[in-house]
């Protein structure tokens, strides 16, 4: 199998100089900083104005990710059928546009209930799963293979960045304006995201030509991979335990720890710097260890930090100081598994079956939050917010068990043949 030797020197630096990366990379990069905002403006809007409890919470969550589950596989078999991807990302962010707007719309017209939030997270939801599915398209589409991991890279510092800024920012604009109107910032971002996209010119991978509906092909191709397979069963585990934390994290830290949105910003903030560090430290981890050793470093920097969440009390400063040290070090951990994992992922997929694959992943990734969002506002009603987040970070640190008998301890460098995945020793 050829691949690229990991040691080598990242082409980052001239990467921003591509034109259709640059575009792309603006785009992603805006509309992330939008998103960071909503992540925690929503919640404190249900908290602070519609005085939403644990169930409440945890059916927020649960709707803008039950899309994940019902939608991502179907989609995904739909975008693999498409020549243009990149026009249905931007029906997706001018969608998004309209659907976050109508939160403070809603609220000036004092009409802002959970019902229209559960609508509005859904719609989200919905079209975020279609901007998903045609993403790695587009992505393959302005990268070569080789870049991957480094273009993978930037793109988790903007994530990261926009973790720094996002909620920073929005908690000290959810202080000043309320929560529904610091949406209006996030609502723009999609517009600039939408035009950004628009620009690039960058040819597409051709459609699919197989017969049938295809809702099983890329199910099949996952069953029939035993590595990749494996590593979508860890990322599965820990996304569902995860989120067991995120969905009663704003009310765990408000009600139980009395934080102020202004400091549950800067709490959230420090997942964002820990990103950082994260998407700088990847390339150099991949070069040392490996690409497989990097993803299984991931998963444990990810999930080791987070029984500090549970363990928080005290004084507010002792509280802050001990989740923004658990969020900087997880935040470190995500973006070199994102980083890795992603890479390995775009890479190992064949073209024709990309997006199908990629509904399969989502489904597993993504598709289990709902299920771990309702779990936790059950669990976090019956038996209190700090036990059930002992479970969640049980769970996380339990989800790299999945990887220990896959071959991606063998996995030293990027495939560059995407039609099957990195050889490795025999079981």
């Amino acid at each position: 199998m050829n691949a690229t030797d990991p040691r080598d020197p990242p082409p980052r630096s001239g990467l921003l100089r591509e034109r259709g990366f640059r575009l792309y990379w603006t785009a992603q990069t805006t509309s992330l900083a939008g998103d960071e905002i909503t992540i925690l403006a929503v919640p404190l809007a249900a908290v602070l104005l519609l005085d939403a409890g644990p169930t409440e919470m945890g059916w927020l969550t649960a709707v803008a990710l039950l899309p994940s589950l019902l939608l991502s596989i179907p989609g995904g078999a739909w975008a693999d059928r498409q020549a243009n991807r990149r026009r249905a990302m931007i029906v997706a962010d001018l969608g998004r546009f309209a659907a976050v707007a109508s939160v403070p719309l809603a609220y000036a017209a004092g009409a802002l209930t959970m019902t229209h939030l559960y609508v509005t997270e859904f719609a989200v939801g919905a079209l975020t799963v279609l901007f998903r599915v045609c993403n790695h398209h587009v992505y393959a589409s302005v990268l070569a293979p080789e870049r991957f991991v480094d273009g993978n890279a930037l793109l988790s510092g903007s994530r990261s960045a926009a973790a720094v800024a996002g909620p920073g920012g929005g908690g000290a604009l959810v202080q000043a304006l309320t929560a529904p109107f610091a949406l209006l910032l996030d609502a723009v971002t999609y517009l600039v995201s939408a035009a950004c996209l628009g620009r690039i010119t960058a040819t597409e991978a051709p459609p699919a030509r197989s017969g049938g509906s295809g809702l099983t092909d890329g199910l099949r191709w996952v069953t029939a991979h035993r590595t990749p397979s494996l590593l979508i069963a860890g990322v599965a585990t820990l996304s569902l335990f995860n989120t067991l934390l995120v969905t009663l994290f704003v009310l765990y830290a408000t009600d139980e720890l009395g934080l102020s949105p202004g400091l549950l910003g800067l709490v959230f903030a420090m997942a964002g710097l820990g990103g950082l560090a994260g998407a700088y430290l990847a390339p150099r981890v991949v070069r040392r260890t490996g690409l497989g050793p990097a993803v299984i470093a991931g998963f444990a920097g990810f999930s080791l930090p987070l029984p500090l969440v549970p363990l928080a009390d005290g004084p507010t400063p002792l509280v802050v100081t001990v989740l923004a040290a658990s969020l900087f070090a997880s935040g470190c951990g995500v973006a070199v598994l994102d980083i890795a994992a992603n890479s390995y992922l775009i890479a190992v997929i064949p073209s024709t079956l990309r997006s199908r694959v990629m509904g399969v992943i989502q489904t597993s990734n993504f598709g289990v939050r709902p299920v771990g969002a309702v779990l936790a506002g059950t669990l976090g009603a019956a038996i209190g917010l700090r036990p059930t987040m002992w479970l969640g970070t049980v769970g996380a640190v339990l989800s790299v068990l999945w990887l220990l008998p896959s071959g991606l301890r063998y996995v030293r460098a990027l495939p560059t043949t995407p039609d099957t995945p990195a050889k490795v020793p025999a079981d």
